[in-house]
């Protein structure tokens, strides 16, 4: 095959993907090349998600590089890929999943020494996501929620230069990067505590439909256990119509006995209903799931 194009962002963490994707490429022969390109999420640096048009707002031009073949393969966040797929175009495959969890970073020099001293306080606490902003109400009622934008290493500096007591951010990205987040008393909360994003920790590889030579190849990298949770996932997501700025948690994970487990978190309005479910088969837990929110929402 012709040398592979492979399209990323340009932020550190999505360059860390896409090599951590041309490795895996390399493992099987292949000669690779890295394309980057802005997406509309990446130039409008000033306005929150809720105030961007539409959705894909990292993933569309990706998308429409795919579309006129000036790249082979995207290498996307599969939380930040919208669940309604763009006609022609395919998931191939997903990597392996990195740990989910969300992390919350103190500002040292705030009032706060840890995220227990959050709880009884009034901290400004800075996130973009409304998963996130819905689930810090219920663990630390007195909290502010405010917008912060930027990738991971910007983040971090505006915790100190902007005077966020805390921030919150994936672990996953912290991991990749290697970052040092010491100096910033990092806990790590589990998924029954914040519930992540639907496939938050894994990537996605994405390409033509009618590239088989392509597809055959994504086959070969993908994860299928981390396919199916994802698919549980995504699914409902899909189901409820949203996107990135839907207060959903999904997570599902399986555990030593075999059984699928959910956590789910969702918010309408101020209600939030967290919850936890499981299933000794993988078929129906989505529609479970989906049932026993719309049971939430109508009590």
């Amino acid at each position: 095959m012709e040398r592979i194009i492979i399209g990323s962002r340009g932020s550190n963490l999505a360059l860390w993907q896409a090599h951590f994707f041309q490795d895996e490429l390399k493992k099987l022969g292949y000669d690779t090349h890295i394309e980057v390109i802005k997406t509309q999420g990446d130039k409008i640096q000033h306005l929150t998600f809720d105030k961007l048009e539409g959705k894909g707002f990292f993933t569309k031009e990706l998308e429409d590089a795919l579309l006129d073949g000036s790249i082979h393969v995207a290498v996307h966040s599969l939380k930040d890929l919208p669940t309604t797929p763009v006609s022609g175009l395919v998931i191939g495959g997903v990597s392996y999943r990195a740990d989910a969890r969300d992390t919350i970073l103190i500002n040292p020099n705030s009032d706060y020494s840890s995220a227990k001293d959050l709880i009884n306080g009034s901290p400004r606490i800075g996130t973009s996501s409304a998963r996130r902003k819905s689930q810090l109400k219920v663990l630390f009622p007195g909290s502010k929620c405010e917008d912060i934008r930027g990738n991971v290493p910007t983040r971090i500096k505006k915790l100190v230069t902007q005077e966020f007591d805390a921030i919150i951010l994936a672990k996953a990205g912290l991991d990749r990067l290697e970052l040092d987040v010491s100096d910033y008393a990092p806990f790590a909360f589990e998924p029954s505590e914040m519930v992540p994003a639907p496939g938050q920790g894994v990537l996605a590889y994405q390409c033509t439909q009618d590239n088989t030579n392509m597809r055959d190849i994504l086959k070969q990298l993908h994860h299928p256990e981390v396919g199916y949770c994802t698919n549980i996932e995504r699914g409902v997501l899909n189901a409820l119509d949203g996107g990135c700025q839907l207060p959903l948690g999904v997570y599902v994970e399986r555990d030593t006995t075999g059984n699928y487990i959910s956590y789910t978190s969702y918010a309408q309005g101020d209600d939030i209903q967290q919850f936890r479910l499981s299933q000794n088969t993988f078929g129906g837990l989505k529609d479970l799931i989906i049932e026993t929110i719309q049971t939430k929402q109508s009590s």
